[in-house]
Order: C-alpha cells, then structure tokens, then sequence
C-alpha cells in the first residue's frame, strides 16, 4: 500500500510524515522547496500479529508495511506555468493508492504573516480543484487522439469502451461537487486505469492542528467530512511524541485525550479508505501479516503470497484469528471442527488464517 502525502506549501507535510515514520526529514519553515519526495515504509501495527506470535513463536515475524510519499508543497501558481504541478509532481503523484491531503490547522508567526491565517477549507478546495483541472486536460486530450483514430476508420470495441469511460470522467471532473465518483463498469475501469486519474484515487485529509486548535472547532471537522474522510492530527505534538519511550509517549497522549497514535489512526484510515483486509500465515518459521482488498477470493489470497501458489492451487486450510485466540490451539480448534477447507471461490475475511495447499 502506498500513500502520497500531498498539500499547499508550509502545511506540515513533512512533520506528519515524521510523526508518522519516526524518520527526521527537515521542517524549517524558512528552507526553500526541495526537489524530491521524502519516502519511508512504515510498519502496520496489528496487536494479532503479536499475539499469534506469543502462540506460535516463529524465528520471523512480519508485520504489514504501508509505503508513505511526502510530495513537495504546492506554493501556488508561478508566472512561468499554468499549475500548481509540476510534471514530475504529477507523475510522481499517479503511482500512489491513496492521496492524503494535510491542510493547515495551526498557527505560527512567521507563516500567518507571510501566508495569513489558516484556512483548511479553502486549502483543501484548491488543491482538489486543480487536481481535477489537470486530469481534466489529461483526459480531454485522449479523447481527442481517440476521435482522431476513429475518424481514420480504426473503429474498434475496445476504443468504444475507452471512450465511454473517458465521456463519464469527463462529466464528473466538470461537475462542480465532484463528489459522487463516475459510474464505470468493469471493463471502463479497466480500459483508462493506466490512466491513473488523481481525482479518482480514494482521498482522505489530515488537517493538521496544533495543542491549542486540535478538537476545538468539530464544525470545521464536520464541514470537511462531508465530502472527505477526515482524521485531525496535532501534527508537530506527534511528531514530537513518536520519538520518546513508549511509556512517556503514553502519558502525554492521555494529557492530550489522543487514544491511539498517528501512525496507528492513519494506517487504519487507509484500510477503511482503500477497502484492505488483513489474513495471516502462521508457523514456526514466520507469522506473517497479508494486505488484500475486501472481497477478495482465497486464489487471490495465494496470488499475494506467491503466484504460483494461486497457478497451482488445491484448497485453503482456513480457520479464524477470534477462533484460535478462544480456544488457545489449533488440535483445539480440530477438534471442535473450526478448521475448514476452502476452494478457490471462498471469500476471505479479516482475521482469517489460511495454508494453501497448491499442486506447484
């Protein structure tokens, strides 16, 4: 899973991305535009993977990693382009699962007199707006080289159905709420997903506060969860807490009414956000995390683990994290006849265990 954190300039950015990492990327908010993204994999905390290691004490434990992109600020518009983007910005920005969006909550002297006071709103509108201004230009102009082709005679169904999909992000980017995504079928999705359209990535905002404006005005927070999935982070006090011992860090979040930390809040916003679950393997060799999207069959399931575990496969020996926790073993669970055998079709769940049996 990979995340960009994208934002106008100056919004904190970089110290969510710190509070997030526990990494020291520079945030001095005198330091001029850097050049390229700071990038970090950050590990999944999941309290059944430490639990199915007390049981299973493996040689290896392997924890689910999310992948987090802090893009460049976004400074405004120069005379010498027409975006808030560059090129590379957006190329960059098209290989991410989801985007975040940090908007500024907070108050700073020197920021407020340069930049005015904060405005997570308007922040967040503009950058949403442009994103869809430049997919707009993307997709308008394939569909100009599309209508080129069919005026030369190379009419072909798979034109007809790019174009469809085309026409219907076309209408949504022009709309002006832009909130209810275009209706594609299976196939339209398919033909324009190299595409990669920022607008129709799953987006979530992190407005980013401070000690003094986190929880305290839940109508902003209202106000942009209409159209967003939202999380508040006081970002620099997490930031600041993601490097001290675990049993201080504890104390002050207790201090500040934050029941879990950054890291732990965003990761499972992605989840919800981009519809993953989590399965597990067990053994003595490893306990292992696997990251899937909802929905997903047990083939599928095996393809994540190794394609040739999907080519070849047989069954899924499947039983539940809730099960085994219960009943303390797997001779337990046989017993009472919780360990199933699945086909190909089955559905996994979250917390399920599985061990596919494949003839490769």
């Amino acid at each position: 899973m990979k995340i960009g954190l994208i934002g106008m300039a100056k919004s904190g950015k970089t110290t969510v991305f710190n509070a997030l990492t526990g990494l020291w990327a520079a945030t001095d908010q005198y330091e001029s535009a850097r050049m390229e993204p700071n990038v970090a994999f950050v590990r999944v905390s999941d309290s059944r993977v430490d639990r199915l290691a007390e049981l299973y004490r493996p040689r290896k434990v392997t924890h689910a990693l999310v992948e987090f992109v802090d893009f460049c600020g976004f400074s405004g518009r120069r005379p010498e382009r027409k975006s808030l983007f560059s090129a590379s910005d957006l190329a960059l920005a098209r290989g991410v699962h989801a985007l975040a969006l940090v908007a500024r909550n907070f108050h700073e002297t020197y920021l407020d007199s340069t930049l005015g006071p904060p405005d997570a709103a308007s922040d967040v509108e503009n950058v949403k707006t442009e994103l869809a201004l430049n997919d707009l230009v993307l997709a308008e102009t394939r569909l100009e080289r599309i209508d080129h082709q069919l005026k030369r005679g190379a009419k072909t169904p798979s034109l007809a159905i790019e174009r469809s999909a085309l026409e219907k992000v076309v209408a949504f980017l022009e709309g002006e709420a832009r909130q209810n995504m275009p209706e594609l079928t299976g196939e339209e999705e398919k033909s324009i997903r190299g595409m990669q359209f920022l607008s129709l990535k799953p987006m979530l905002v992190i407005l980013n506060s401070d000690e003094t404006t986190f929880a305290a005005d839940p109508g902003l927070v209202d106000a942009l969860g209409r159209a967003n999935r939202v999380v508040e982070f006081a970002g620099k006090f997490e930031m600041e807490l993601s490097r001290l011992d675990p049993k201080d860090a504890a104390a002050l979040m207790e201090d500040m009414g934050i029941a879990s930390s950054a890291r732990e809040r965003l990761t499972l916003a992605a989840y919800g956000l981009l519809g993953y679950i989590s399965f597990f393997t067990v053994g003595s060799d490893e306990v292992r995390a696997w990251t899937i999207r909802k929905g997903s069959t047990a083939q599928e399931a095996a393809s994540s683990i190794h394609t040739d575990l999907s080519r070849g496969f047989i069954r899924a020996e499947c039983f539940s994290y809730d099960d085994l926790t219960a009943h303390g073993s797997e001779k337990a669970l046989r017993e009472k006849g919780l360990i199933r055998l699945e086909g190909k079709n089955y559905v996994v769940n979250d917390g399920d265990i599985l061990s596919i049996r494949s003839g490769v």
